[in-house]
């Protein structure tokens, strides 16, 4: 069986660079026709995924993408995206324009293998490490502090938490010889002690280490972790007000054979790529969309069937849609104090400041580790642990314990809310977003 499955993979791919040689991805950029934004036009043969590929070239790039729109009917697929950099200006750099292009042209390696795993290449600098797991205060510490007894250096990882759960991908070397991590003895207990980290004493949920030497795309990668350990399912009686969630919609458009998404939610970073990824990751296809963020508020409005060619068929799978692309969008919320932390990257530096945080009743609920020429740059999201806000004499406690130059607060500490400790969701959503759809024209009937 694994035989005939590897042939046909390999007859797959063959077929899609035919495809692909007979059809070759148009991409065209336009700075001239908009006056605030860089248009970015993208034609190709249409294939699943193939919308998230594009959106994860810009998301990348840390492009913002201020519209979009969506067409994949038949087997053809053209978007246009209005995109900006982060200062909201135009992208004229010229390397960057002749990266997207590449990227996203005939030249560009997201075929066939790629798609089936996103993102995922070799790479024997480094072991990479995912985690999922319950979160708790102080948990990122007592990982880290594994790792370093295991002489282990982190230099780079991305931790989420999210109704209760926390999941991580971290990439670690030796302390030694400052490559990937080898010796089966010693992976074996690597897992062992951090599945025991992460089990805690939960144990109705499970806890699982993976250990590789490859590296993934990392938020793909977390998305994925999390949708798997169903971190969108909530128990009655736990979870926000409908106030506070993202107002996320599903109805089906009788004439069409199409279910209808639409979602309204406050904007922030990635939000496309959270929710495309989302939708790909359960199997369902983007046939038209329109995305306006253009404001403070985002809304997204897509035509969508699963793979298999049919519309939400119940009410169990509208409801569990809702809830899969809810979580998708609070899963990066960014809730608590941001702190920056510049300074030289040395073995125990995460295990030490995470220590420092949890002494001062500090839990982090997300995190950032980056390594760059012996630099470790670090962003973390930090909260009371008793739901309190913190208080403004802790963090410079901190501050002075870890070094005032070394860590720096972003934002103001007066402005952070308090939040219960054990809120499985903590993220709030402003006002709504009020746009035309294809609800708002009559097109499209209730739910049945």
């Amino acid at each position: 069986m694994a035989t005939v499955s590897y042939s046909q993979n390999i007859m797959d791919d063959e077929y899609e660079k035919f495809i692909r040689r007979m059809n070759p991805p148009r991409v065209v950029i336009d700075n001239e026709s908009c006056k605030n934004a860089t248009i970015i036009q993208v034609d190709s043969a249409n294939k699943h995924g193939i919308l998230l590929e594009v959106v994860q070239v810009l998301t990348d790039l840390n492009l913002v993408i201020t519209k979009a729109y969506i067409s994949s009917d038949g087997g053809w697929f053209m978007d246009v995206f209005n995109v900006t950099n982060q200062e909201g200006n135009k992208i004229t750099d010229e390397a960057m324009l002749d990266y997207i292009m590449k990227s996203l042209g005939p030249d560009s390696c997201f075929a066939s293998s790629m798609r089936r795993s996103v993102g995922v290449t070799a790479g024997m600098d480094h072991t990479s490490i995912e985690l999922i797991g319950s979160d708790r205060p102080g948990l990122l510490s007592e990982v880290s502090a594994v790792l370093t007894n295991l002489k282990c250096n982190v230099v780079n990882a991305e931790v989420w938490t999210h109704n209760t759960r926390a999941a991580a991908i971290m990439q670690v070397i030796d302390e030694e010889h400052g490559g990937a991590i080898t010796d089966p003895e010693r992976l074996s207990t690597m897992k062992q002690l951090l599945c025991n980290v992460l089990r805690g004493s939960n144990k109705l949920r499970d806890a699982k280490t993976i250990v590789s030497d490859g590296v993934s795309h990392t938020e793909r990668r977390l998305h994925q972790l999390m949708f798997a350990d169903r971190d969108y399912e909530r128990t009655t009686g736990e979870g926000l007000d409908d106030k506070d969630r993202p107002n996320v919609n599903v109805v089906n458009w009788q004439d069409k054979d199409y279910s209808v998404v639409t979602i309204k939610c406050k904007d922030r970073p990635k939000l496309l790529f959270d929710t495309i990824c989302t939708l790909t990751d359960m199997q369902y296809v983007v046939f038209h969309g329109n995305v306006d963020a253009e404001g403070p508020q985002a809304h997204q409005e897509y035509c969508i069937r699963h793979v298999d060619g049919s519309p939400v068929k119940s009410d169990a799978e509208r409801q569990r849609v809702i809830q899969c692309l809810e979580a998708a969008i609070e899963r990066r919320v960014s809730e608590g104090l941001k702190l920056e932390l510049c300074t030289t990257d040395r073995v125990g530096l995460l295990s030490d400041v995470t220590r420092i945080f949890r002494e001062n009743s500090l839990t982090v609920t997300r995190a950032e580790v980056t390594t760059r020429a012996g630099k470790a740059l670090n962003i973390f999201y930090v909260r009371d642990s008793s739901g309190y806000p913190v208080d403004a004499k802790i963090i410079e406690s901190v501050r002075q314990t870890i070094g005032q130059t070394i860590l720096r607060v972003k934002g103001n500490i007066e402005e952070l809310n308090p939040v219960p400790q054990e809120s499985p969701t903590r993220f709030l959503f402003g006002g709504l977003f009020k746009s035309r759809s294809f609800c708002n024209f009559g097109l499209v009937r209730s739910y049945s």
